[in-house]
Protein backbone atom coordinates (compact mmCIF):
# COMPACT_ATOMS: atom_id res chain seq x y z
CA UNK A 1 0.00 0.00 0.00
CA UNK A 2 1.34 3.48 -1.08
CA UNK A 3 2.20 5.69 2.00
CA UNK A 4 3.97 9.23 2.11
CA UNK A 5 5.21 11.13 4.77
CA UNK A 6 3.98 14.75 5.15
CA UNK A 7 5.76 17.57 7.64
CA UNK A 8 5.09 20.37 9.46
CA UNK A 9 7.51 23.17 8.86
CA UNK A 10 5.90 25.63 10.66
CA UNK A 11 2.73 26.37 13.14
CA UNK A 12 2.46 29.95 12.67
CA UNK A 13 4.09 32.97 10.85
CA UNK A 14 7.02 33.74 13.12
CA UNK A 15 7.74 30.15 13.92
CA UNK A 16 11.49 28.84 13.81
CA UNK A 17 12.71 27.28 10.91
CA UNK A 18 15.19 24.75 12.26
CA UNK A 19 12.95 22.13 13.22
CA UNK A 20 11.41 21.96 9.07
CA UNK A 21 15.49 21.69 7.85
CA UNK A 22 15.95 18.86 10.58
CA UNK A 23 12.66 17.35 9.24
CA UNK A 24 13.95 17.94 5.53
CA UNK A 25 17.37 16.50 6.34
CA UNK A 26 16.49 13.38 8.44
CA UNK A 27 12.62 12.80 8.30
CA UNK A 28 12.78 10.85 5.03
CA UNK A 29 9.50 13.11 4.03
CA UNK A 30 7.71 13.94 0.48
CA UNK A 31 5.82 16.85 1.35
CA UNK A 32 6.12 19.67 3.97
CA UNK A 33 3.45 22.29 4.90
CA UNK A 34 4.18 26.17 6.07
CA UNK A 35 1.09 27.04 8.08
CA UNK A 36 1.75 30.66 8.70
CA UNK A 37 -1.13 32.54 8.44
CA UNK A 38 -3.42 33.91 11.55
CA UNK A 39 -6.73 35.53 10.77
CA UNK A 40 -5.32 38.80 11.07
CA UNK A 41 -2.37 38.43 9.11
CA UNK A 42 -3.85 38.78 6.28
CA UNK A 43 -5.02 42.12 6.96
CA UNK A 44 -1.97 43.33 7.67
CA UNK A 45 -0.30 42.01 4.55
CA UNK A 46 -3.18 43.53 2.24
CA UNK A 47 -2.01 46.86 4.14
CA UNK A 48 1.92 46.06 2.88
CA UNK A 49 0.97 45.43 -0.11
CA UNK A 50 -1.46 48.73 -0.72
CA UNK A 51 2.19 50.75 0.35
CA UNK A 52 4.11 48.33 -2.34
CA UNK A 53 2.61 46.14 -5.05
CA UNK A 54 5.44 43.68 -4.52
CA UNK A 55 4.75 43.04 -0.78
CA UNK A 56 1.92 41.28 1.07
CA UNK A 57 3.19 37.92 1.81
CA UNK A 58 4.79 36.36 4.55
CA UNK A 59 7.66 38.96 6.09
CA UNK A 60 10.07 35.88 6.42
CA UNK A 61 9.34 34.25 3.14
CA UNK A 62 12.99 34.86 1.82
CA UNK A 63 14.33 33.88 5.04
CA UNK A 64 12.71 30.70 4.93
CA UNK A 65 12.90 29.88 1.41
CA UNK A 66 16.79 30.62 1.15
CA UNK A 67 17.31 27.58 3.34
CA UNK A 68 14.13 25.32 2.28
CA UNK A 69 14.25 25.33 -1.60
CA UNK A 70 18.31 23.80 -1.89
CA UNK A 71 16.77 21.07 0.22
CA UNK A 72 13.76 20.83 -1.55
CA UNK A 73 15.28 20.58 -5.04
CA UNK A 74 18.45 17.99 -2.86
CA UNK A 75 15.64 15.54 -1.56
CA UNK A 76 12.85 15.71 -4.34
CA UNK A 77 10.65 17.34 -1.14
CA UNK A 78 7.34 19.20 -2.65
CA UNK A 79 6.57 22.56 -0.17
CA UNK A 80 2.95 23.57 0.50
CA UNK A 81 2.43 26.85 2.24
CA UNK A 82 -0.04 29.62 2.80
CA UNK A 83 3.04 32.21 3.22
CA UNK A 84 1.60 34.24 0.11
CA UNK A 85 -0.38 35.70 2.14
CA UNK A 86 -2.05 38.80 0.58
CA UNK A 87 -0.10 38.55 -2.53
CA UNK A 88 1.22 34.97 -3.54
CA UNK A 89 2.16 35.91 -6.65
CA UNK A 90 4.65 38.27 -5.96
CA UNK A 91 6.26 35.19 -3.36
CA UNK A 92 6.42 33.08 -6.20
CA UNK A 93 8.48 35.38 -8.29
CA UNK A 94 10.78 35.99 -4.86
CA UNK A 95 11.05 32.20 -4.91
CA UNK A 96 11.93 32.01 -8.57
CA UNK A 97 14.66 34.20 -7.73
CA UNK A 98 15.82 31.81 -4.76
CA UNK A 99 15.81 29.12 -6.68
CA UNK A 100 17.85 30.59 -9.71
CA UNK A 101 20.14 31.22 -7.20
CA UNK A 102 20.96 27.92 -5.92
CA UNK A 103 20.54 26.12 -9.33
CA UNK A 104 16.87 24.32 -8.60
CA UNK A 105 17.21 24.62 -12.60
CA UNK A 106 13.17 22.47 -14.05
CA UNK A 107 11.32 23.49 -10.11
CA UNK A 108 8.07 24.64 -10.76
CA UNK A 109 6.42 27.31 -8.39
CA UNK A 110 2.97 27.68 -7.91
CA UNK A 111 0.36 30.80 -6.80
CA UNK A 112 -2.67 29.48 -5.95
CA UNK A 113 -5.72 32.55 -6.25
CA UNK A 114 -9.07 33.18 -5.62
CA UNK A 115 -9.49 33.67 -1.90
CA UNK A 116 -9.25 37.55 -2.02
CA UNK A 117 -13.54 38.31 -2.60
CA UNK A 118 -13.17 42.01 -1.42
CA UNK A 119 -13.71 43.01 -5.68
CA UNK A 120 -17.17 41.11 -4.62
CA UNK A 121 -18.39 43.23 -0.78
CA UNK A 122 -20.70 44.74 -2.53
CA UNK A 123 -22.92 41.85 -3.14
CA UNK A 124 -23.08 41.29 0.32
CA UNK A 125 -23.37 44.52 2.01
CA UNK A 126 -26.50 43.30 3.81
CA UNK A 127 -24.94 40.24 5.14
CA UNK A 128 -24.74 39.78 8.50
CA UNK A 129 -21.10 40.35 10.41
CA UNK A 130 -20.83 37.30 12.98
CA UNK A 131 -19.35 39.54 15.99
CA UNK A 132 -21.76 42.43 15.49
CA UNK A 133 -24.69 41.09 14.47
CA UNK A 134 -25.22 43.96 11.73
CA UNK A 135 -24.91 44.15 8.08
CA UNK A 136 -21.49 44.52 6.49
CA UNK A 137 -22.43 47.84 5.21
CA UNK A 138 -22.35 49.15 8.65
CA UNK A 139 -18.32 47.97 9.10
CA UNK A 140 -16.54 50.69 8.72
CA UNK A 141 -12.50 50.83 7.10
CA UNK A 142 -12.53 47.06 5.38
CA UNK A 143 -9.12 46.33 4.32
CA UNK A 144 -9.24 43.08 3.45
CA UNK A 145 -11.62 40.19 2.31
CA UNK A 146 -10.67 36.89 2.24
CA UNK A 147 -12.73 33.36 1.78
CA UNK A 148 -11.17 30.35 3.26
CA UNK A 149 -10.40 28.11 0.19
CA UNK A 150 -10.01 24.27 0.60
CA UNK A 151 -8.16 21.58 -1.64
CA UNK A 152 -9.19 22.59 -4.85
CA UNK A 153 -6.46 24.66 -6.05
CA UNK A 154 -3.23 22.97 -4.38
CA UNK A 155 -4.23 19.58 -5.75
CA UNK A 156 -4.72 21.33 -8.98
CA UNK A 157 -1.32 23.01 -8.74
CA UNK A 158 0.41 19.28 -7.75
CA UNK A 159 -1.44 17.70 -10.82
CA UNK A 160 0.32 20.57 -12.91
CA UNK A 161 3.51 19.21 -11.36
CA UNK A 162 4.21 21.96 -9.35
CA UNK A 163 6.85 21.51 -6.37
CA UNK A 164 6.22 24.74 -4.19
CA UNK A 165 2.70 25.59 -4.04
CA UNK A 166 2.10 29.37 -2.15
CA UNK A 167 -1.70 30.17 -1.96
CA UNK A 168 -3.08 32.95 0.45
CA UNK A 169 -6.28 32.34 2.76
CA UNK A 170 -7.34 28.55 3.08
CA UNK A 171 -8.36 25.94 5.50
CA UNK A 172 -5.52 25.35 7.47
CA UNK A 173 -5.68 21.05 7.75
CA UNK A 174 -5.82 22.06 3.36
CA UNK A 175 -2.22 22.39 2.67
CA UNK A 176 -1.40 18.91 4.89
CA UNK A 177 -4.73 17.44 2.74
CA UNK A 178 -4.19 18.20 0.03
CA UNK A 179 -1.22 16.27 -0.90
CA UNK A 180 -3.14 12.90 0.19
CA UNK A 181 -5.65 13.64 -2.43
CA UNK A 182 -3.36 14.39 -4.67
CA UNK A 183 -1.12 11.54 -4.24
CA UNK A 184 -3.52 8.63 -3.36
CA UNK A 185 -6.84 9.77 -6.07
CA UNK A 186 -8.82 10.28 -3.03
CA UNK A 187 -12.78 11.17 -4.10
CA UNK A 188 -13.16 15.05 -3.04
CA UNK A 189 -17.20 13.68 -2.02
CA UNK A 190 -15.19 10.74 0.19
CA UNK A 191 -16.13 12.29 3.00
CA UNK A 192 -14.94 9.68 5.59
CA UNK A 193 -11.43 9.85 4.01
CA UNK A 194 -11.76 13.84 3.76
CA UNK A 195 -12.53 13.60 7.26
CA UNK A 196 -9.65 11.88 8.33
CA UNK A 197 -7.40 13.88 6.09
CA UNK A 198 -8.40 16.78 8.48
CA UNK A 199 -8.09 15.48 10.91
CA UNK A 200 -4.45 14.70 9.99
CA UNK A 201 -3.78 18.26 8.87
CA UNK A 202 -5.55 19.44 12.27
CA UNK A 203 -2.76 17.16 14.43
CA UNK A 204 -0.21 19.12 12.09
CA UNK A 205 -1.13 22.52 11.28
CA UNK A 206 0.83 23.69 14.50
CA UNK A 207 3.79 22.59 14.35
CA UNK A 208 5.37 22.44 17.71
CA UNK A 209 1.70 22.02 19.71
CA UNK A 210 1.83 18.41 18.94
CA UNK A 211 4.59 17.07 19.80
CA UNK A 212 5.23 18.62 23.62
CA UNK A 213 5.81 22.37 23.03
CA UNK A 214 2.60 23.76 23.95
CA UNK A 215 2.20 20.43 26.58
CA UNK A 216 5.18 20.93 28.78
CA UNK A 217 4.41 21.71 32.53
CA UNK A 218 7.90 21.16 34.51
CA UNK A 219 6.90 19.07 37.26
CA UNK A 220 4.09 18.09 36.27
CA UNK A 221 4.39 17.03 31.95
CA UNK A 222 7.84 17.44 31.28
CA UNK A 223 8.91 17.45 27.39
CA UNK A 224 12.68 17.10 27.11
CA UNK A 225 15.14 19.23 25.12
CA UNK A 226 12.34 21.78 24.22
CA UNK A 227 14.77 24.08 23.44
CA UNK A 228 15.58 21.91 20.18
CA UNK A 229 11.63 21.23 19.81
CA UNK A 230 10.96 18.40 16.55
CA UNK A 231 8.11 19.25 15.00
CA UNK A 232 5.33 16.37 13.93
CA UNK A 233 5.67 14.19 10.96
CA UNK A 234 2.69 12.08 9.12
CA UNK A 235 2.87 9.20 7.89
CA UNK A 236 -0.03 8.16 6.03
CA UNK A 237 -1.36 5.19 3.71
CA UNK A 238 -3.85 4.91 1.28
CA UNK A 239 -6.40 3.71 3.33
CA UNK A 240 -6.08 6.91 5.24
CA UNK A 241 -4.32 5.08 8.34
CA UNK A 242 -2.02 7.00 9.74
CA UNK A 243 0.61 7.63 12.37
CA UNK A 244 2.21 11.11 14.02
CA UNK A 245 6.16 10.82 14.83
CA UNK A 246 8.95 13.11 14.90
CA UNK A 247 12.30 12.75 13.88
CA UNK A 248 14.29 10.87 16.16
CA UNK A 249 16.93 12.43 18.22
CA UNK A 250 14.97 15.71 18.27
CA UNK A 251 13.55 17.63 21.06
CA UNK A 252 10.01 17.57 22.71
CA UNK A 253 7.54 14.19 22.73
CA UNK A 254 4.73 12.23 20.73
CA UNK A 255 2.09 11.06 22.75
CA UNK A 256 -1.36 9.90 23.09
CA UNK A 257 -1.72 13.26 25.77
CA UNK A 258 -0.22 16.01 23.88
CA UNK A 259 -2.44 14.82 20.53
CA UNK A 260 -4.99 14.67 22.16
CA UNK A 261 -4.61 18.22 23.01
CA UNK A 262 -3.50 19.48 19.75
CA UNK A 263 -6.83 17.81 18.73
CA UNK A 264 -9.26 19.97 20.70
CA UNK A 265 -7.66 22.82 19.89
CA UNK A 266 -9.68 25.47 18.29
CA UNK A 267 -12.18 22.64 17.68
CA UNK A 268 -15.54 24.66 18.64
CA UNK A 269 -17.61 21.10 18.01
CA UNK A 270 -16.03 18.01 17.85
CA UNK A 271 -18.50 16.09 16.23
CA UNK A 272 -18.88 18.97 13.74
CA UNK A 273 -16.21 20.52 12.50
CA UNK A 274 -16.44 22.75 9.72
CA UNK A 275 -14.21 23.31 6.69
CA UNK A 276 -14.23 24.21 3.19
CA UNK A 277 -13.45 20.76 2.04
CA UNK A 278 -15.55 18.34 4.51
CA UNK A 279 -17.45 18.85 7.93
CA UNK A 280 -15.24 16.48 10.15
CA UNK A 281 -16.11 14.44 13.29
CA UNK A 282 -13.72 13.79 15.77
CA UNK A 283 -15.61 12.69 18.41
CA UNK A 284 -14.99 9.30 17.71
CA UNK A 285 -11.00 9.64 17.75
CA UNK A 286 -8.88 7.10 19.57
CA UNK A 287 -5.24 7.75 19.97
CA UNK A 288 -2.44 4.53 20.73
CA UNK A 289 0.78 4.66 20.84
CA UNK A 290 2.89 2.29 18.94
CA UNK A 291 6.34 3.12 19.78
CA UNK A 292 8.10 5.49 20.81
CA UNK A 293 7.19 9.17 19.86
CA UNK A 294 4.75 7.07 17.38
CA UNK A 295 1.02 7.46 18.04
CA UNK A 296 -1.71 5.92 15.58
CA UNK A 297 -5.28 7.67 15.74
CA UNK A 298 -8.28 5.98 14.10
CA UNK A 299 -12.23 6.79 14.09
CA UNK A 300 -12.25 10.41 12.22
CA UNK A 301 -15.34 10.58 9.83
CA UNK A 302 -16.81 12.97 7.60
CA UNK A 303 -20.11 14.47 6.57
CA UNK A 304 -20.58 16.70 3.13
CA UNK A 305 -19.37 20.00 3.08
CA UNK A 306 -21.28 23.22 4.06
CA UNK A 307 -22.76 25.10 0.84
CA UNK A 308 -21.13 28.32 2.24
CA UNK A 309 -17.60 29.93 2.90
CA UNK A 310 -16.18 31.62 5.80
CA UNK A 311 -14.95 34.87 4.68
CA UNK A 312 -11.96 36.58 6.56
CA UNK A 313 -12.85 40.66 7.04
CA UNK A 314 -9.75 43.02 8.03
CA UNK A 315 -10.77 46.20 8.99
CA UNK A 316 -9.27 49.77 10.71
CA UNK A 317 -10.71 49.17 13.85
CA UNK A 318 -8.91 51.76 16.76
CA UNK A 319 -6.03 52.99 18.30
CA UNK A 320 -4.36 51.74 21.38
CA UNK A 321 -2.42 54.32 23.09
CA UNK A 322 -0.06 52.79 26.23
CA UNK A 323 2.15 53.99 28.55
CA UNK A 324 4.26 51.42 31.74
CA UNK A 325 5.75 52.91 34.76
CA UNK A 326 7.85 50.81 36.96
CA UNK A 327 7.57 51.31 41.57
CA UNK A 328 10.19 49.74 43.77
CA UNK A 329 10.94 49.08 47.30
CA UNK A 330 8.32 49.49 50.55
CA UNK A 331 5.05 50.46 49.38
CA UNK A 332 5.43 50.14 45.74
CA UNK A 333 1.91 48.51 45.37
CA UNK A 334 0.69 51.17 47.33
CA UNK A 335 2.25 53.83 45.03
CA UNK A 336 1.26 52.37 41.69
CA UNK A 337 -2.24 52.29 42.68
CA UNK A 338 -1.90 55.99 43.62
CA UNK A 339 -0.35 56.45 40.26
CA UNK A 340 -3.03 54.82 38.40
CA UNK A 341 -5.71 57.13 40.14
CA UNK A 342 -4.01 60.30 39.00
CA UNK A 343 -3.72 59.17 35.21
CA UNK A 344 -7.49 58.30 35.31
CA UNK A 345 -8.50 61.56 36.67
CA UNK A 346 -6.12 63.20 34.16
CA UNK A 347 -7.82 61.73 31.92
CA UNK A 348 -11.19 62.31 32.38
CA UNK A 349 -9.84 66.18 33.11
CA UNK A 350 -8.16 66.42 29.71
CA UNK A 351 -11.99 64.88 28.28
CA UNK A 352 -9.78 62.27 26.23
CA UNK A 353 -12.11 60.12 24.20
CA UNK A 354 -11.41 56.89 25.54
CA UNK A 355 -13.83 53.97 24.43
CA UNK A 356 -12.09 51.35 26.81
CA UNK A 357 -8.87 51.52 29.02
CA UNK A 358 -7.36 49.27 31.42
CA UNK A 359 -4.86 49.41 34.77
CA UNK A 360 -3.02 46.97 35.16
CA UNK A 361 -0.39 46.23 37.98
CA UNK A 362 2.05 43.53 36.51
CA UNK A 363 2.97 41.15 38.52
CA UNK A 364 -0.14 41.79 40.70
CA UNK A 365 -3.41 41.83 38.26
CA UNK A 366 -2.34 41.91 34.80
CA UNK A 367 -3.52 38.32 34.29
CA UNK A 368 -6.65 37.87 36.77
CA UNK A 369 -7.59 41.65 37.49
CA UNK A 370 -7.34 41.21 41.13
CA UNK A 371 -6.26 43.87 42.84
CA UNK A 372 -6.16 41.83 46.43
CA UNK A 373 -2.35 41.03 47.01
CA UNK A 374 -2.67 39.71 50.28
CA UNK A 375 -0.03 39.65 52.78
CA UNK A 376 2.82 38.64 50.22
CA UNK A 377 3.73 41.82 49.05
CA UNK A 378 5.60 42.38 46.01
CA UNK A 379 9.39 44.18 46.02
CA UNK A 380 8.68 46.34 42.80
CA UNK A 381 5.46 46.58 40.42
CA UNK A 382 4.84 48.08 36.86
CA UNK A 383 1.67 50.13 35.82
CA UNK A 384 0.34 49.56 32.48
CA UNK A 385 -2.35 51.28 30.89
CA UNK A 386 -3.85 51.31 27.95
CA UNK A 387 -6.49 52.92 26.35
CA UNK A 388 -8.40 52.21 23.31
CA UNK A 389 -9.68 55.44 21.07
CA UNK A 390 -10.72 55.93 17.05
CA UNK A 391 -8.12 58.55 16.84
CA UNK A 392 -3.91 58.71 16.91
CA UNK A 393 -3.45 61.86 19.02
CA UNK A 394 -6.25 60.67 21.74
CA UNK A 395 -4.24 57.64 22.02
CA UNK A 396 -0.89 59.30 22.28
CA UNK A 397 -2.13 61.30 25.48
CA UNK A 398 -2.59 58.04 27.50
CA UNK A 399 1.37 57.60 27.33
CA UNK A 400 1.90 60.93 27.78
CA UNK A 401 -0.03 61.29 31.26
CA UNK A 402 1.88 57.62 32.24
CA UNK A 403 5.26 59.44 31.44
CA UNK A 404 4.16 62.76 33.29
CA UNK A 405 4.40 60.52 36.43
CA UNK A 406 7.83 60.66 36.55
CA UNK A 407 7.73 64.56 38.49
CA UNK A 408 4.39 64.81 39.44
CA UNK A 409 3.11 61.43 40.46
CA UNK A 410 3.97 59.22 43.35
CA UNK A 411 7.99 59.07 44.58
CA UNK A 412 10.40 56.93 42.96
CA UNK A 413 8.88 56.54 39.11
CA UNK A 414 11.01 54.50 37.01
CA UNK A 415 11.36 53.23 33.20
CA UNK A 416 8.62 54.85 31.71
CA UNK A 417 7.41 53.99 28.16
CA UNK A 418 4.43 54.92 26.10
CA UNK A 419 3.55 53.96 22.58
CA UNK A 420 0.81 53.93 20.54
CA UNK A 421 -0.44 51.91 17.35
CA UNK A 422 -3.34 51.10 15.16
CA UNK A 423 -5.54 48.10 15.59
CA UNK A 424 -6.42 45.93 12.53
CA UNK A 425 -9.35 44.06 13.92
CA UNK A 426 -11.05 41.01 12.23
CA UNK A 427 -14.83 40.51 11.10
CA UNK A 428 -16.21 37.30 9.74
CA UNK A 429 -19.61 35.76 7.23
CA UNK A 430 -20.07 33.70 5.15
CA UNK A 431 -20.89 33.57 1.18
CA UNK A 432 -22.36 31.51 -0.97
CA UNK A 433 -19.35 28.63 -2.08
CA UNK A 434 -20.41 28.91 -6.07
CA UNK A 435 -18.61 32.55 -5.36
CA UNK A 436 -15.16 31.84 -5.35
CA UNK A 437 -13.24 30.37 -8.05
CA UNK A 438 -9.59 29.29 -7.22
CA UNK A 439 -7.01 29.47 -10.05
CA UNK A 440 -3.55 28.46 -10.47
CA UNK A 441 -0.64 30.05 -12.08
CA UNK A 442 2.60 27.83 -11.65
CA UNK A 443 6.06 29.22 -13.21
CA UNK A 444 9.50 27.16 -13.73
CA UNK A 445 12.58 28.34 -13.38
Amino acid sequence: MKTIRIASGAGYAGDRLEPALEQMEKGNIDYISFECLAERTIAIAQQAKLKDPKKGYNGLLEYRMEKVIPLAYKNKIKVITNMGAANPEAAVDVCLEIARKCGAKGMKIAAVLGDDVSALLDKYKDVTIWETGKPLSELEGVLSANAYLGVEGIVEALKQGADIVITGRCADPAIFMAPLIYEFGWSTEDWDMLGKGTQIGHLLECGGQATGGYYAEPGKKDVPNPAYLGFPIAEVKEDGSFFITKVEGSGGLVTTHTLTEQLIYEIHDPANYLNPDVVADFSKTAFKEIGKDKVAATGATGKPRPDTLKVSLGYRDCFIGDGEISYGGPGCVERAKLAKDIVEKRLALRQIPIEEIKFDLIGINSLYWDWDCGDNKPREVRLRVAGRTKDRVSASRVGQEVEALYTNGPAGGCGATQGVREIISVASMLIPREDVHPTVVIKEV
